[in-house]
């Protein structure tokens, strides 16, 4: 069994960045240029990208990356299917997601054990989660995400580190983190 597989959640570049649509043109443009940031900083863990979306699926060819088709269209529901997916070969998965501004060091970071969470810039949402594998452990990505997952480890018990600073803390969610 693998150590650690990199799982990245990408929804349709159509579809993506629904509350950067009315301020910004190039939405598709930065939605793939980002994710493609990503992919490059997960290189060489084993990487694969979980979508719904032919567009997507298309694009992991680009990167040579296995694309793991979700029947849903939600966010935690695809993890989830991925999770499942992985954890017989993977003793950990690690989920980043397409929209880090910064995700150099992503390929070099060695997580403790037991579940670590990277939270957003604004200390509430999950850009990085790490746990460990053959759990039964309920992604709650959205409002208050932060929060949710550290419940849910909490509910498990599995060791937990909580990551408030760094690069991997700001994502482009809104039109005020394009400033940043």
């Amino acid at each position: 069994m693998s150590s650690l597989a990199v799982v990245v959640p990408l929804k349709s570049f159509a579809l993506a960045k629904s509350r950067l649509r009315g301020e910004l043109a190039a939405v598709e443009v930065l939605a793939r240029e980002l994710a493609a940031g990503v992919l490059r900083a997960t290189s060489p863990l084993p990487t694969f990208i979980v979508t719904e979306s032919d567009d997507v699926e298309l694009f992991a060819k680009d990167y040579s990356l296995p694309c793991l088709r979700s029947a849903s269209t939600g966010l935690n529901a695809a993890v989830h299917f991925a999770y499942e997916a992985l954890s017989p070969q993977f003793a950990r998965v690690m989920i980043v997601h397409g929209d880090l501004r910064n995700p150099e060091g992503v390929a070099t970071f060695d997580p403790p054990p037991g579940v670590t969470i990277v939270t957003d810039q604004h200390g509430v949402g999950t850009n990085v989660l790490v746990l460990p594998t053959k759990h039964e452990f309920l992604f709650q990505y959205g409002p208050n995400s932060r929060l949710l997952h550290r419940r849910e480890s909490l509910r498990l018990g599995l060791p937990l580190t909580e990551i408030d600073q760094g690069p991997w803390c700001f994502d482009i969610d809104e039109p005020g983190d394009l400033l940043h």
